[in-house]
This record gives structure tokens, sequence and C-alpha cells, in this order.
């Protein structure tokens, strides 16, 4: 009975499909469409031509919760290999949807014990993730959002853009939907001022009146009529879309701090130092519920981009920065070795001798987070929450009894 290998080259609105033998030989190409019926076939036409494993280049998604589901075991193939491996097939450098299909496929058949498959996720995690991840691109949008109303201001009225400190900020967004123009704020005196930042509970330490200079010692831009009251409408605009976003964004983290704090993993990550509970979240959502998936802290450390690439060739050797990773995992794990070294003096210690030896801020908090990701990797794979009590190096660096 014949071997047969599937790969799968993904794309927005169709997927091209290939199956081959263990000889290589293409037995079956097709294409379907990315929605519920072309999943259905997708699955079906595998069934039929007797699949056990596919191989695909992203390691999560639609569909390969999809190929989890209806029982398919699907290895994930990094891009970097599939374009790696480009010149072995055609030396022109073309590129289609059915041959990075077909390539897939072929890695399965020749070098499919070098990747590991997927397992299915819990559901708790799988949520997690979903909350996270749609979190982290409304953030997004709204830096790129806030960088544009910014942009906005400084092009006709500075001064709104200067009178707060974060123009995102909700008594920055109100001051613009009330004040979109310079004109409009003419009337705006000590006493209104103060009014505004009372109804906002502003907590700054400026007066009404500093906040009033700010506003007024910006620039002044001279404009037409008609281009300023254009300006103001577009500012007005997107001040009411951040703030609805900024809203949104809030209720999304309630909602993220809840589901972090009401399972296991999440609450094993909130006990590390100064993890809180977005980033706390952040962390499991990139890991998954499979402690098989990493063999040893070093595999997860390079998987986060924690951990340098070295290269060596005869007397050459250089290391160098990690920029095939989880960049979310990357980001998760440095925002709470940062936080850490606020509130723990094993972090503060590591920081502090990384930037003794001539290291920039990044590259000192990376190396902090490789020294937490073997901690983090004990706790998960232990399902332990952290306890300073058991961790020696930390425990060294405690003031003795009477000392």
């Amino acid at each position: 009975m014949s071997t047969f290998f599937a790969g799968l080259d993904w794309a927005s609105q169709t997927h091209a499909v290939c199956v081959i033998d263990e000889h290589g030989s293409v037995h079956l190409q097709f294409e379907i469409k990315h929605d519920a019926a072309g999943l259905t076939e997708l699955c079906r036409r595998l069934r039929s031509a007797a699949i056990a494993a596919v191989a695909i280049e992203r390691p999560s998604g639609l569909i390969v919760d999809a190929l989890l589901e209806a029982g398919f075991t699907v290895l994930p193939i990094h891009p970097n290999v599939v374009k790696a491996t480009r010149p072995r097939y055609r030396s022109h450098g073309g590129k289609s949807d059915a041959t990075d299909a077909y390539l897939l496929a072929d890695l399965l058949r020749t070098d499919g014990h070098r990747f590991k498959p997927l397992a299915p996720q819990s559901d708790d995690i799988r949520a997690l993730r979903a909350l996270v991840r749609g979190r982290d691109d409304l953030v997004s949008t709204r830096v790129q959002l806030a960088n544009q109303l910014r942009s906005l201001l400084q092009s006709f009225w500075p001064g709104a853009a200067e009178v707060f400190a974060d123009v995102d900020s909700p008594i920055g967004l109100d001051f613009i939907q009330r004040y979109p123009t310079p004109e409009s704020a003419t009337r705006l005196g000590p006493k209104r001022m103060a009014a505004f930042c009372a109804q906002h509970a502003y907590s700054g330490r400026r007066s009404a009146q500093e906040l009033l200079d700010r506003l007024h010692q910006a620039p002044a831009v001279a404009l037409g009529e008609l281009e300023m009251e254009a300006k103001g409408e577009l500012a007005l605009s997107l001040a009411r879309t951040l703030a609805r976003l900024v809203e949104q964004i809030r209720l999304l983290s309630s909602r993220i701090e809840h589901h972090v704090g009401s399972i296991d993993d999440g609450r094993i990550l909130m006990s590390f130092p100064r993890a809180g509970r977005i980033c706390a979240a952040q962390i499991p959502a990139e890991l998954g519920s499979v402690r098989e998936r990493f063999d040893s802290d070093e595999h997860l450390a390079a998987e986060a981009g924690v951990a340098p690439v070295t290269y060596a060739s005869g007397k050459t050797k250089a290391v160098r920065f990690r920029w095939a990773c989880n960049h979310r995992l990357r980001a998760a794990l440095t925002c709470l070795a940062d936080n850490s070294r606020h509130a723990n003096a094993w972090a503060a210690t590591i920081y502090a001798k990384a930037r003794g030896r001539g290291c920039d801020h990044p590259h000192a908090i990376r190396i902090l987070s490789r020294a937490w990701v073997r901690i983090i990797w004990r706790a998960w794979t232990d399902r332990k929450p952290y306890d300073p009590a058991l961790h020696r190096a930390a425990q060294t660096l405690l003031p003795t009894a009477g000392g």
C-alpha cells in the first residue's frame, strides 16, 4: 500500500494542496476556498487519499484548527525553512502556491522526522489566545491612529497635542472632541479648564493655568478658514474613533484579566514578580497547554527569541540577534523581565551586570528574560507557581539575620 504526503500552502482566499507518494510523484493537486464548504471538502479529499499528516507553514489559524479537529497530524514548517529549500527544486527563483504546496509535501516526505507535530490546545488556552491576540491587534491600531491624530494636530493645532501627556488618553481625546480647532478654544480660561479637569478626575501635577500655558505656548499655524475647518473635522473624527477604540480595549483587557485569573497556567505566570495580568495572559497564550512542545528551557528560549544565534565556521565565531522567533512571546517575556527588575533583587542584579558589561537596555532585558525562562519553564512544566523560597540564586541575595 502506498504512503502519501500532503502539503498545504495557505492564503487569504484559497489554499493550494498537493499530495505526493513515497517517490515524490504528484498524486493529487487541487485548490479549496477559505470557507466552511472549502474546509469540509479539504478534509474529505485528504481522507479519501488516506492522508495522515499535512505540512503547512503556519502553526495556528482556522485551517489548522479544522485539520486538528478532523484528526489529521499537522506539522508546521517555518517559512524560512521553505524559503531556504526552494533552490533544491528550482534555480530561477520563481514562486507559486502550487509549487510551494508540493515543496511542503516533499519536505514532509524526506524530512518529516525533523518537525514536531502540533497538538490540540485546551479550550481555555485557545480562548485566551484569541482574546490576547485580538487585544494586541487593537492596541497596534490605536497606536497608528494616535500617531495619525498627533501628526494632524501638529499641522494646524499643535497645542491640543501638547496640553496632555498622551493624545490618546481619555482626557486628551475628550479635549480634542470639545475643542477640535483653535477657534473653538478661544473662550477657554482657567475656570473652564479647571472644571474640565475635575470632570475627568485629572490627577496630573499641573494646574489649570499651567495646562493653558502649554496650550497657548505651542506655535501657531496660519491656515485658511476652510482648511482649518476641514482639518478640525478630521481631528474630531479621529478623536471619536480613538475614544471608542480605547474603551473597547479597556473592556477587552478586563475580560482577559478575569480569564487569566481563572485558569491554572494563568495563575502560574501571575505568581512571578510584577507579571501583572495582561502580561501574564500573553505568555501562556503563546506557550499553549501542551507541555511536550518544548524539550527544554533552551528550546523555549530559542522559540521566544531571547537566546542569540551562534554562527561558527573554522576560526570564525559570531553571536547574533535571533530574528526568527515567536515575536509575541518575546514581547511578553521581555515585558515581564523589565517589570521584574523593579521588584526583585535577583532580576535587578542580572540587569545591572549586563548594563555594566556594556549591553544596551534591550540587550540587557533579553539577558534577564533568558534567565527568567529557565524558571518559567520549570514552573510551567511542573505546574507549580513561582516560589521565591525555592529560587536559590535569589535567596543568596537576601540579607542574613543580624547582617
